[in-house]
């Protein structure tokens, strides 16, 4: 068994001046990379408007599989016209870790 996790910096729209409004961005982003079957929240800099860390976990048999799903949701958050995604931090964790 792997797990894998993504963490993907991004900056969000100057308009994001409010937690609400920042919460308006993130939300549809998180309900999108759970399409792909993995654990997806808002996880860092919760209290800063502008930035936002949006935390993904994968679980598969293969590490390739993993990869792949880490990929599919580094592309849809890349893709996203509204944000720009400053960093990715990725993980991957097997049975010898």
């Amino acid at each position: 068994m792997y797990t894998g996790t993504a963490v993907f910096d991004v900056l969000l729209p100057g308009d994001a001046r409010t937690l609400k409004i920042k919460r308006s961005y993130v939300r549809p982003i998180v309900a999108a990379l759970r399409k792909f079957e993995v654990a997806a929240a808002e996880v860092g800099a919760l209290d800063l408007h502008g930035r936002a860390e949006i935390g993904v976990a994968a679980v598969a048999a293969t590490a390739a599989h993993v990869g792949e799903v880490l990929e599919r949701c580094e592309r849809a958050v890349a893709g996203r016209p509204e944000i720009e995604l400053l960093s990715i931090r990725r993980r991957l964790h097997g049975d010898d870790d």
